[in-house]
């Protein structure tokens, strides 16, 4: 294999260059609804109050995500102002370390080669990237929990007590981020090791129980957060009751409640919901991820045990994720340093053997499958510019299948990559753009701040998370006429209603003016009506702001 390690030394640079490239149009397309644009809405809070402990969203208290992501967020606006890329840049920068702990984890468990690939493939995976741009806790996660792996494989060669902090910083940011259940995914491997090689003596090192505390004292801050804010006022009405606890919400509700469907915050799911959702979330790269599983568990020779430090947490989690209640595509994505790793692997071993070249060709045909499909989107959906679209997607084609590949291996990542550019240039540059047109309350906010942005602004029975984070300072919620009413007498004030509601209150009387109209639609539920030009006026609803003097 010594062949293949010189090739992709020399293109690695370039292909890196050119995944972290593919990544960063998204920090400057708008913030998405629901989710990215009400955590953004947090952390604008925390900024423009001062208050970095009481979490305030939906127009209450809010109970559900930890602090660390929206304290990143409000830092960045420190920086940056209150914009789409100061929310998005911090995350940003996670995922870049991300990339630099998954080839530190992948060169000390396996050799560089492996490393270089496994940064390639995680790079470009489709709902990574897709993470950096709708933005929630994945980049964040993502990158604590394998920055804590690899500081624990130092913990465990004993390289010195620097590891030990890290490894406690990092899994503590990964609980401020999501909950204690991180915790399984960050050791749940390293149990799995240390059981199967019979070493007992792990469970009473005191570096483990000494970097275990640790993070429990790097997690004060969230503790004391949510002491403050609802454990010392039980009268505070939260999920509908009182006597609501932070705490015991943080190390139960949210983690244990979820997972049984117990907790306030319920869902429904099947077993196989994240075997379908990793084979198009971890795009190009799925196939490569399917044969690297079968390779480890019928092929492989060369089975390390220290190892299972990520096998292990892959097995455990995705298990975990496939029995919980409660399941969204994006969990997923904190598995992706693992999964690259897998797949990588495969690829090395594999990258003299003449099979590889069938794995090759079927990459070079997802291209063209991917190619047609967003050219038949381009058309169906009646985007502007669809020309360049076209030929640029038609120029990554011809370009790809011109080159002169030395081997499978670089057949495999160039086609991969060229599917990344394919699919990445045709999101971010035409569709996306396109869709955050029909998030109304950006629209609206915009037009407030062309107006006049020294008035209070109001939503009545029709809220938008984009309005309530572009537009100037708060948005009050109002939810009956009498709301309504005591917000209207400090005038001129904005109301951000329906088309309905706007004209009863005209014809009730109150002196205003209709600003804007604004289209709306729910664009991360997508229907074929929508997407289809000639039918998407039938689907689309619209949104009124009033301007009341």
């Amino acid at each position: 294999m010594r062949d293949v390690e010189p090739v992709l030394q020399r293109y690695f640079p370039w292909l890196l260059t050119i995944g972290i490239a593919l990544n960063v149009p998204g920090l400057w397309l708008e913030i998405i609804e629901p989710d990215g644009a009400l955590y953004a809405t947090i952390a604008k809070h925390i900024v423009q109050h001062r208050d970095w402990i009481n979490l305030w969203g939906d127009g209450h208290d809010w109970l559900d995500k930890p602090h660390f992501p929206f304290w990143m967020a409000a830092i960045s606006y420190k920086i940056f102002g209150i914009n789409s890329f100061a929310y998005k840049f911090p995350a940003f920068l996670f995922w870049l370390l991300g990339l630099y702990y998954t080839f530190l984890t992948a060169r000390d468990l396996f050799n560089v080669t492996v490393a270089r690939i496994s940064v390639l493939i995680s790079a470009v995976a489709l709902h990574s990237t897709l993470a950096n741009f709708d933005v929630r806790a994945e980049p964040y996660l993502t990158t604590c929990i394998i920055a804590a792996v690899w500081h624990m494989l130092g913990v465990y060669q004993k390289k010195g007590g620097i590891h030990i902090v890290a490894a406690a910083l990092f899994a503590a940011c990964a609980i401020m981020t999501k909950g204690i259940f991180v915790l399984l995914t960050i050791g749940g491997g390293w149990v799995l090791f240390w059981i199967f090689t019979s070493q007992w003596q792990q469970f009473i090192n005191y570096r483990w129980w000494v970097m275990l505390i640790l993070s429990f004292i790097f997690i004060t801050p969230e503790l004391y957060s949510l002491y403050a804010q609802f454990d010392l006022y039980p009268e505070k009405i939260v999920f509908g009751k009182t006597g609501v606890s932070g705490l015991k919400f943080f190390f139960w509700d949210s983690q244990f409640g979820r997972f049984f469907n117990t907790g306030p915050i319920k869902g429904s799911g099947n077993a196989t919901f994240f075997m379908h959702t990793t084979l198009w979330a971890f795009l190009p790269w799925s196939i490569g991820l399917v044969s690297g599983i079968v390779y480890l568990i019928r092929f492989d020779t060369n089975r390390a045990p220290v190892r299972w430090a990520i096998y292990g947490s892959t097995l455990l989690t995705f298990i975990l994720f496939s029995l919980s209640r409660f399941q969204l595509p994006h969990y997923i994505v904190i598995l992706f340093p693992y999964f690259s790793i897998i797949t990588a692997y495969f690829l090395y071993q594999k990258s003299k053997h003449v099979k590889l070249h069938i794995l090759a060709r079927v990459q070079q045909v997802l291209v063209f499958i991917i190619a047609i499909a967003v050219i038949a989107l381009l058309y169906f959906t009646g985007l502007k510019n669809e020309w360049l679209a076209s030929g640029l997607t038609c120029l990554i084609v011809a370009v790809v299948n011109i080159i002169r590949f030395q081997n499978a291996l670089q057949r495999i990542l160039y086609h991969g990559y060229a599917m990344a550019a394919i699919i990445y240039i045709f999101l971010f540059l035409f569709f996306y753009p396109f869709l955050l047109q029909y998030q109304s309350g950006r629209s609206a906010a915009r037009t407030i701040w062309a107006n006049d942005p020294k008035p209070p602004v109001a939503a009545y029975k029709s809220f938008s998370y984009s309005l309530e984070f572009y537009a100037p300072g708060d948005v009050k919620i109002t939810h009956t006429s009498q709301e309504l009413d005591a917000f209207m007498a400090q005038k001129p004030c904005y109301i951000y209603t329906s088309p309905e509601l706007a004209d009863s209150l005209i014809k009730a009387g109150v002196n205003a003016d209709v600003l804007d109209k604004p289209a709306y639609f729910r664009i991360t539920k997508l229907k074929s009506k929508f997407l289809n030009k000639d039918t998407r006026n039938t689907m689309v609803e619209k949104r009124s702001l009033l301007y009341v003097r």
